[in-house]
């Protein structure tokens, strides 16, 4: 089929300042760190951008002393109106420099700067305006009649949403009157640094925010603090198992939100074309980089033909490439590690005997790319149903009854999320009512905004992040 031509349309990057070297920030300021520095990388281009100071144990340490005299003699103390009001700078701030924060955020992860610029940062600053409003407002949030911060939180980010991640976990536990140490992930930690920077210029008490970077000792420190009361951690189930162990027996609060395997179930009344956007914006929106991808599509046997032809017409209109044209659909993978995942399960999935198909076309020769890829003929029992790839891989079953639909779409170690296309509204209730994922999308998917609870069962973590029950996690009731 033709595809449109388009010319190329980059964003410039002049508007991003790249430093050689990049700090701690530690009690307001920035500052070495113990460790060997690490390098992060554009992964699609693989140029260096930067060399990122690694924190120690004595370097974590020295934030949690610094966020525990934050909020023992600023940050707690503080009438909660004026805490709301540093909340509401930090997200002005977060708009007014957002085409900064949507090319550096661009570069050092390889998601399209269309969603950089139309997602991850507005949804960023909507999340501080929201906890902002609620700062002067949690006994009124059914919390219990005087609920109080819990002291020190620590915080662990992954590496598809980096600032989004941020905002998820600091706005909430700034609003709810507690301090911060966050360590982001390795290999983007630059838009976490410029947030920091964010809270200088918004005179944000010292202390109040700190940010370490770091690899996986970094932010195990983090999370064994003895002085740390608070545990928040978005990344894989293996590292939040390993976390729920170290924490249990302590004091500490703790929510995971971990991997998922998500259903997208189309009926046959669902209009296709419709469906089909949504499967596409389900599984290949920021290069499959979402642990609530519409990983698995569940396709009613009558439709199915239909289905699958429309969406490879429509995969065949994607284009990969350039992360910050903004005509780019699909974006870099960002690690060389996480590509090698990728391709190791579809080759799992072409050996245990399901068809795997991409677009024609060619990837650019450097950087870390992978073609959007359709696997059909696929079973439950495939590894490619079963484990999450985090990548651009879509496997279709099908199914003929509501009830077998239910079967298979639970049939998961994973309970994050789901999607349901149908033109019956009491067929989306009835099925949803069924469903055991935390988010459940009715004729869309991947939608999110901060009123809304986030979060998962079973394998995908507990607790939730966004709206009122997302500030529970922060508080404890008198």
């Amino acid at each position: 089929m033709s595809v449109f031509e388009y010319a190329p349309a980059p964003e410039s990057r002049s508007i991003v300042t790249l430093r050689s070297h990049y700090g701690l920030f530690v009690d307001g300021e920035f500052t070495d760190g113990g460790g060997a520095p690490l390098k992060t990388v554009n992964p699609a281009t693989e140029e260096v951008l930067g060399e990122v100071a690694v924190g120690t144990d004595a370097d974590v340490d020295r934030a949690v002393r610094a966020a525990r005299k934050a909020f023992t003699r600023v940050w707690g103390p503080m009438r909660p109106a004026d805490r709301g009001k540093y909340l509401f700078r930090i997200a002005r701030l977060l708009q007014e420099r957002a085409r900064e924060f949507a090319v550096l955020e661009t570069l050092d992860n390889g998601k399209p700067i269309t969603e950089s610029r139309d997602v991850d940062v507005p949804l960023a600053a909507a999340h501080f305006f929201y906890h902002a409003g609620w700062a002067d407002k949690l006994e009124h949030a059914g919390l219990g009649p005087a609920p109080r911060p819990l002291g020190v939180a620590g915080q662990v980010i992954p590496w598809n949403f980096p600032l989004l991640m941020l905002a998820w976990k600091v706005a909430p536990a700034l609003a709810a009157g507690n301090t911060v140490v966050l360590k982001p992930a390795e290999t983007t930690p630059l838009t976490a640094l410029l947030f920091a920077e964010v809270c200088q210029q918004a005179d944000l008490p010292p202390g109040v925010v700190n940010i370490v970077t770091g690899a996986g000792d970094t932010g195990r420190a983090v999370v064994e603090h003895a002085d740390v009361d608070k545990v928040a951690f978005t990344g894989s189930t293996e590292v939040g198992k390993q976390i729920a162990r170290s924490v249990a027996g302590t004091r500490k609060a703790l929510t995971l939100e971990l991997g998922g395997k998500a259903a997208n179930i189309v009926f046959d009344d669902a209009p296709v074309d419709q469906a089909v956007e949504g499967i596409v914006r389900g599984i290949f929106f920021n290069q499959g980089h979402v642990c609530c991808a519409g990983s698995r599509l569940l396709v009613q046997e009558s439709v199915h033909d239909e289905v699958i032809a429309s969406l490879q017409r429509r995969i065949g209109t994607l284009r990969v490439g350039d992360p910050l044209d903004k005509n780019t659909d699909v974006g870099a993978i960002n690690s060389p590690e996480q590509l090698a995942r990728i391709r190791e399960l579809v080759g799992i999935g072409e050996a245990e005997g399901a068809h795997a198909w991409q677009p024609e076309g060619d990837l650019p020769e450097r950087g870390y790319w992978h073609k959007p890829t359709v696997f059909t003929d696929v079973t439950p029992a495939h590894r490619i149903a079963r484990d999450e790839v985090f990548g651009p891989v879509l496997s279709v079953l099908t199914f003929r009854t509501p009830d077998e639909a239910v079967a298979k779409a639970n049939n998961t170690t994973y309970g994050l999320s789901a999607g349901i296309w149908s033109e019956k509204g009491s067929r989306i209730l009835a099925v949803a009512d069924q469903l055991r994922a935390g988010v459940v999308w009715a004729n869309t998917f991947n939608q999110f905004d901060p009123t809304s609870p986030f979060g998962g069962y079973k394998q995908s973590g507990y607790g939730r992040e966004g709206g009122r029950t997302g500030l529970r996690a922060y508080l404890k009731e008198s």
